[in-house]
Parts: C-alpha cells; sequence; structure tokens
C-alpha cells in the first residue's frame, strides 16, 4: 500500500465525520435497535448448556467406540455457539449491567468452553478499535499467514517462495489448529504478568474445563479414542471458530500505521457483511454482519439483520462503501488475497482509502 503524506483531517472534515456517525447513531436509536433483548439471551442462556450437558450425558451413555467421534463433532458445533453466546456477551450485548455481562463471559468462556475472557477482551478490544490497522490490530499479526502486505520479508528459495505464493490454500487448513491455539493463548495470558481482573477465577475456571473435560474422555475411552476424540473436537472447534471470523475483514482495505480516519469510514470500509437467510445467521453466530457489529457492537444480535438495510442505504447516500457478498465468495477472496501478499505485492488491490486521501491532498 503507498505512502501517504497527510493524516490529520481537517477539523471541518472531522465534525462533519462525526455528524455524519451521530445522525445514523440516532436514527438506530429511535427504531430501537439498540433495545436489550432479555427473552432472546436467557433463552440462550438455558438452552445451549442443557445442550452441552445432554450431550455429555449422552458421551458417557455411548462408552468406548469409535462412534464417539460424531459426539466429538456434535461438542465442536455447540462450543462454538457458546463461544458466540460469550462473544454478546462481552460486547454488553445482553444485560444492562456491566458485571452481569463479565461473569456471564466467564461462565461461558472459560467455564464451559476453555478460552481465557480477559486474553480475548484484551485482544478484541483492539481489533474493533483499529480494524485492519497495521501496528494496532492484532488480527493482522498472524505467525504463519502473512495477511499484510509488505509485513513479511520476501521468501529466499523456491520451496518457500512457492509456499509463500500459496499460502492461501493453507490458511483454511491451518484453521483446524486454532482450536489447541485458543486454549493456549487464554491459558499463557492467566498465567503471564500484567493486569488482569479475576485472574484467579478465570485459572479456576480454566482449570475445572481443561482438566476436567480431558479426565472424563479418558475415563470414559480407551487412550488411542480418547486422543483420537479429542482431536476431532479441538480440530472441528477451532476451524468452526476460524470460518466464521475469517470472511469479516480478510481482504478489505489494509490501512497504513499513519493513517486516520473517522469511526464511521474505519469500520465499514474495512468490514465485509456476508449475505444469505436466517440459517447463515444462525450458523455464523450473527457475524455475518460485520459493519453493524463493529459500528454498534453492542446491538443485540437478533436485532443486526434490521439494522443492516438501514445503515447499507445510509452508507450508500453518503458514498461510503458497503461491502457484502456470498459466503463461499468471501472465502474464494480471502485466498486470492492472501495468494497476492505471499507474492510480495504491496498494491494487492486499489485501495479507496489511498486513492481519496491523494484527491483530498491534491486539492489542499
Amino acid at each position: 500500500m503507498s505512502a501517504i503524506r497527510s493524516t490529520t483531517p481537517r477539523p471541518e472534515g472531522a465534525a462533519r465525520a462525526a455528524s455524519a456517525f451521530t445522525d445514523l447513531a440516532d436514527h438506530i436509536r429511535e427504531s430501537g435497535l439498540l433495545r436489550r433483548r432479555y427473552g432472546y439471551y436467557w433463552a440462550k442462556l438455558i438452552v445451549l448448556p442443557l445442550v452441552l450437558a445432554a450431550t455429555l450425558v449422552l458421551f458417557v451413555w455411548v462408552g468406548d467406540t469409535w462412534w464417539q467421534l460424531f459426539t466429538a463433532a456434535a461438542l465442536a458445533v455447540v462450543f462454538t455457539h457458546i463461544a458466540f453466546l460469550g462473544h454478546d456477551a462481552a460486547h454488553r450485548q445482553m444485560f444492562a449491567s456491566g458485571r452481569w455481562n463479565d461473569w456471564i463471559s466467564l461462565v461461558l468462556g472459560d467455564l464451559l468452553v476453555g478460552m481465557s475472557y480477559g486474553w480475548w477482551q484484551h485482544k478484541h478490544t483492539r481489533h474493533h478499535a483499529n480494524p485492519n490497522k497495521v501496528g494496532a490490530d492484532p488480527d493482522i499479526d498472524l505467525p504463519v499467514i502473512t495477511v499484510a502486505p509488505g509485513s513479511a520479508p520476501r521468501p529466499r528459495g523456491r520451496v518457500v517462495s512457492w509456499l509463500r505464493a500459496h499460502q492461501g490454500l493453507f490458511f483454511f487448513p491451518i484453521l483446524f489448529l486454532e482450536g489447541i491455539s485458543l486454549h493456549a493463548s487464554g491459558v499463557r495470558r492467566v498465567f503471564a504478568g500484567g493486569a488482569l481482573k479475576r485472574r484467579w477465577v478465570e485459572i479456576a475456571f480454566l482449570s475445572v474445563r481443561l482438566i476436567g473435560f480431558t479426565t472424563l474422555v479418558f475415563l470414559v475411552l480407551s487412550p488411542g479414542i480418547a486422543f483420537a476424540f479429542l482431536g476431532v473436537q479441538l480440530a472441528l472447534f477451532g476451524f468452526y471458530m476460524g470460518m466464521s471470523f475469517a470472511p469479516n475483514h480478510k481482504g478489505m482495505p489494509i490501512v497504513p500505521k499513519n493513517m486516520s480516519l473517522d469511526f464511521l469510514e474505519r469500520q465499514v470500509r474495512m468490514s465485509r457483511n456476508i449475505r444469505g437467510n436466517r440459517i447463515v445467521d444462525f450458523l455464523m453466530g450473527g457475524l455475518n454482519y460485520q459493519i453493524e457489529h463493529h459500528l454498534f457492537p453492542s446491538m443485540p444480535r437478533p436485532h443486526l439483520r434490521r439494522a443492516a438495510p438501514i445503515i447499507a442505504a445510509y452508507c450508500r447516500d453518503r458514498g461510503v462503501p458497503y461491502t457484502q457478498t456470498g459466503l463461499f465468495a468471501s472465502y474464494a477472496i480471502v485466498v486470492r488475497y492472501i495468494n497476492r501478499v505471499g507474492l510480495g505485492e504491496r498494491d494487492v488491490f486499489t485501495c479507496p482509502l489511498v486513492d481519496q486521501r491523494r484527491h483530498l491532498i491534491a486539492g489542499g
């Protein structure tokens, strides 16, 4: 991505930008789309733990058999949907009380799923503040796959060059390791230094979940089946989580370190929605409305679908690109984009942000 000489918006431009989002926020609030949905969330808070408990009872009842790999797949799906619900609580979508949302997140994330709420909150807050911004968004700083142009040295050797040029093809298989990574990152965080609220609660909850669940598996299953069970459960959990989050920002414009954008453009231009029906809404846990979620993180999940056409029309009237595509088309975009980054191309797409800034600078 090309360098930009000026990043400080003019005062009148900043005022107009702030006014633009304020007008949208007022309209969304007046439409009732920020109201709490207590019935919806209490139903999920009751049903999902019951489904998890029923699946574990089924696991014990079925006993030591290779058929348990289907139970492992079912648990991967259940854990992912509990994680989606924890995501909603962490964004204050459930209750007006921050304390209630925090404790629900701790129970859902640490105790039921085995992911540290404190680790996730720190990482995810940085992502929401600066999506796709170099040096600020941890979601584009991946250890294996390069997703930001110019962020990795040019590979040496034919094999490494070929792997880097085709890295998009390896992106999705690598997601099978994401489940292990999510658990390990949380454990590292709670035992590392630095400030962490309710550290001992997280340590206790994670210990019960990770040690207790693993012990149960080895008590019910013979060692070979137990390892296979855990492998399938972790792989499918990580893959499902990754496939739900991957379409949201990968392949959208990358923001240079020295660029400042107003809130509306920063959130809309860097996010991608996924078209689909209510089945897609359910399977992706509402993450398919990424633009709406980034603009209004505390908006309850069932309101996102209603908010989408309002926000799309608002952006269209103001010339702000509102991107949405099909689910499988989004995966193809991600693969092509990451491959082109791997080839070492710095301008992997025509970035409308750069073009707009150049025009403003030339006119100033």
